[in-house]
């Protein structure tokens, strides 16, 4: 394992006042961010972790930060199990929030019981049941902890995934992203879109943000979200002018992925998910879903073997 990578190496960090960003080194497959915002009503979650160990020390940690204060409502920023695995080990008096998709996509998702042989070594969740949230919004829900005031917001459309949703906290100026945002890697939008995602950045541009907490990769200083939020516009053209030569030309999406240049997005970590990205733009061209099982099946020829998992 990536000694970067281990458990205990992860942080809770205050950014803000009350406002505490959990984030795991080195954010590849499966090792996501969290948050926990303290008010005088209690504790707001933002997101949980893939495994029970890694849920555990996230809040051991929140418990160290914030005493006895309950943990009243946890916010599940899309399906992903990466973010909401860990669901299952809050309080049942926890009250679970999230887009209706997020709901509907964590129940129909066979990851805990069934993971296809893509990662090496196969994840340990140490999770067996999958914990939903009972509370679901369409566009936005203000929840209040105290005198604290917490924004969920939906973009209106599919981006990283259908159910994507950021937590604003105003009084601290700090930003949620969720996997809008990937900084320092490689995003991926194989259960959304890529004109979605594109669109979301412009988005994302308006909150007036001193601090943004990225679903992976180190957090970020509100002057930096413009140069960050390039850097993904620029990525998700190239994967889109990828995808419409590669058509033009007849080829399969791994095909393009293998005849391409990353070029300045070479030196991003997970590079084999241009596979996954070419396989959602195929599919957005064609108005279908794409086939995950054929999908993951080509990242791991492009990759030489299965992905690096470290959970």
């Amino acid at each position: 394992m990536n000694e970067n990578a281990r458990p205990e190496r992860a942080t809770l960090s205050e950014v803000a006042p009350g406002v505490h960003a959990w984030v795991q080194p080195d954010g590849s497959w499966w090792v996501n961010n969290a948050g926990a915002v303290l008010g005088d009503g209690g504790i707001v979650l933002i997101d949980t972790c893939a495994t029970a160990q890694r849920t555990q020390l996230f809040l051991d940690a929140v418990r160290v930060a914030a005493g006895d204060a309950p943990i009243r409502f946890a916010v599940n920023t899309h399906p992903h199990g990466d973010h909401t695995h860990g669901n299952a080990l809050l309080p049942d008096s926890t009250v679970l929030i999230g887009h209706e998709a997020t709901r509907e996509g964590i129940l129909s998702d066979p990851m805990l019981t069934d993971p296809p042989p893509v990662w090496e070594p196969s994840p340990e969740w140490g999770i067996t049941e999958h914990r939903a949230p009972t509370v679901v919004l369409r566009d936005s829900l203000t929840l209040h902890s105290g005198d604290r005031r917490i924004e969920l917001h939906h973009p209106g459309y599919a981006a990283h995934s259908a159910g994507d949703v950021v937590a604003w906290v105003p009084d601290a100026g700090v930003l949620f992203a969720g996997d809008l945002i990937f900084h320092g890697l490689t995003p991926l939008v194989i259960s959304g879109s890529l004109e979605g995602a594109l669109k979301a950045l412009d988005w994302l541009a308006g909150y007036p943000a001193a601090t943004v907490v990225p679903g992976h990769g180190a957090t970020l200083p509100g002057s930096a979200l413009p140069r960050v939020l390039e850097d993904h516009a620029r990525y998700y053209r190239f994967v889109l002018d990828t995808a419409r030569q590669a058509r033009t030309d007849g080829l399969t999406p791994l095909e393009a992925a293998e005849r391409c240049d990353l070029g300045e997005f070479a030196s991003w970590p997970e590079r084999e998910r241009i596979v996954l990205n070419l396989h959602r733009a195929y599919s957005d061209i064609d108005d279908t879903e794409p086939d995950l099982v054929a999908a993951f099946t080509d990242a791991v020829t492009y990759n030489g073997g299965p992905l690096r998992c470290v959970v």
